[in-house]
């Protein structure tokens, strides 16, 4: 296909995401299967511009003055593409399969609109209702924080160090680009690359068949890291899902101690039976009923909750979900993680630990939220994580944000990570 064909097709899969309302990722494998003739590079092509379209929906829209899945799509080739509008007339012409050409109006209002004229949330690409959050969370900062969440994101990979080592797997990983991530100590990183450029299938390499690496943003390695788990220890990863911090603790604990995983939603907890095996993780049991779990209240040396959350932090992975989010889904998962931490907290031993993580960067499911509950249960108190942070990483990494010096918050600005919350809470009683 040529460059119009694939924008033609993006503007059929924004069309269709806006209409039907749909996941990004299932308009785009229904178009695929509808459009065979398609290759992996079209296809690839096509995602590149929806997912870049709806990182800066927006922007997008104001400086077109239209909000069309058209506009949309001819505004990424113009603005992150490199393409100039004499270039894409140029490229279309005679091509069939090309869409309908700018109006004069959009031409228009795209050489002389200037993006610092628009609103600050449009600025940032973030729903309007969502600036006073981020505006408590980051302060001044908070327009830089939010334009780093519209920029594409890299892949990451996790060494598992239970089977190889970074220097070993990233030489097996040569042919992709790989190289060692700038924070998580067993981390690799792909760059995100630019325009058609497509991210390389990891998943089909043999060292990945061979349980060398896994799939895992650097920021959820690191919250991982900084549970800290030691040998011989008893972790309980409460809100597991698919498994990523459970084989990244299991590795941590070198197979030694025990890690139980539990999710309430057993699909998300299914693909972690595989995962195990292809790891070589021996010390991990897995549950999806509490019953199992009902003798050992009061047991675990380390308790972590991966909250559900509102996902804000993983908006540049998953941008669809940044314009489906309401206040009333943040209220709704706000009051689950207050269930989620009620639940967890029984399992904590006398002086053991209650880890409270999240991938979202909103004050109302973070620092507000240990804050309530530690006033609510008193037997916890909120203990110092830059501490863990310098001893894992070192005073040279990148840091963290911290609003208090106790609570760790990571973001794509800060350390070029999705975002995450952090907070460690002891148990006094």
């Amino acid at each position: 296909m040529r460059l119009g064909g694939r924008l033609a097709g993006a503007i059929e899969v924004l069309n269709d995401i806006e209409t039907r309302r749909r996941p990004v990722a299932d308009a785009l494998k229904d178009w695929g299967l509808s459009h065979r003739f398609a290759g992996s590079g079209d296809r690839a092509a096509i995602g590149n511009i929806v997912y870049d379209a709806l990182r800066m929906k927006l922007s997008h829209a104001w400086l077109m003055d239209d909000d069309s899945a058209a506009a949309l799509g001819w505004s990424v080739l113009l603005r992150q593409w490199g393409y100039t509008a004499e270039a894409l007339a140029a490229e279309f012409e005679g091509d069939n399969f090309a869409p309908q050409p700018l109006t004069a109006d959009h031409l228009s209002a795209f050489s002389t609109r200037k993006l610092e004229d628009a609103p600050l949330h449009i600025q940032g690409d973030i729903p309007d209702w969502v600036e006073p959050s981020f505006e408590k969370a980051f302060g001044e900062g908070w327009l830089m924080e939010a334009k780093a969440l519209a920029e594409r994101p890299t892949l990451d990979l996790r060494v598992n160090t239970l089977k190889s080592n970074r220097e070993k797997t990233l030489k097996a990983l040569d042919r992709t680009g790989a190289h060692a991530a700038a924070i998580a100590r067993f981390g690799m990183r792909v760059a995100a690359g630019e325009g058609p450029s497509r991210l390389p299938n990891v998943t089909a390499e043999l060292s990945f068949q061979k349980g060398w690496f896994e799939v895992q943003d650097e920021g959820s390695q690191i919250v991982a890291d900084l549970v800290d788990p030691r040998e011989g220890d008893q972790v309980l990863d409460f809100c597991a899902g698919g498994g990523g911090k459970t084989l990244a603790m299991a590795a941590a604990m070198h197979n030694k101690g025990q890690v139980h995983a539990y999710d309430a939603d057993r699909k998300r907890l299914a693909p972690i039976i595989e995962r195990l095996k292809r790891a070589g993780t021996h010390n991990v049991q897995v549950h999806d009923s509490l019953k199992a779990l009902g003798g050992l209240t009061g047991r675990f040396d380390r308790v972590l909750v991966d909250a559900p959350c509102t996902g804000t932090g993983t908006w540049r992975r998953r941008p669809d979900t940044k314009w489906r989010l309401t206040a009333r889904n943040l209220q709704e998962r706000v009051s689950q993680q207050q269930e989620a931490l009620t639940e967890a907290a029984d399992y904590v031993r006398p002086g053991g630990q209650l880890i409270y993580v999240t991938c979202s960067l909103l004050p109302e499911e973070n620092d507000a939220q240990v804050a309530a509950f530690c006033e609510n249960n008193p037997e916890f108190e909120i203990a110092p994580a830059l501490e863990t942070w310098d001893k894992l990483f070192g005073a040279a990494a990148p840091r963290p944000l911290s609003l208090n010096g106790r609570t760790i918050m990571l973001s794509p600005a800060s350390t070029d990570t999705d975002g995450f919350f952090f907070c460690r809470m002891t148990r006094k009683t």
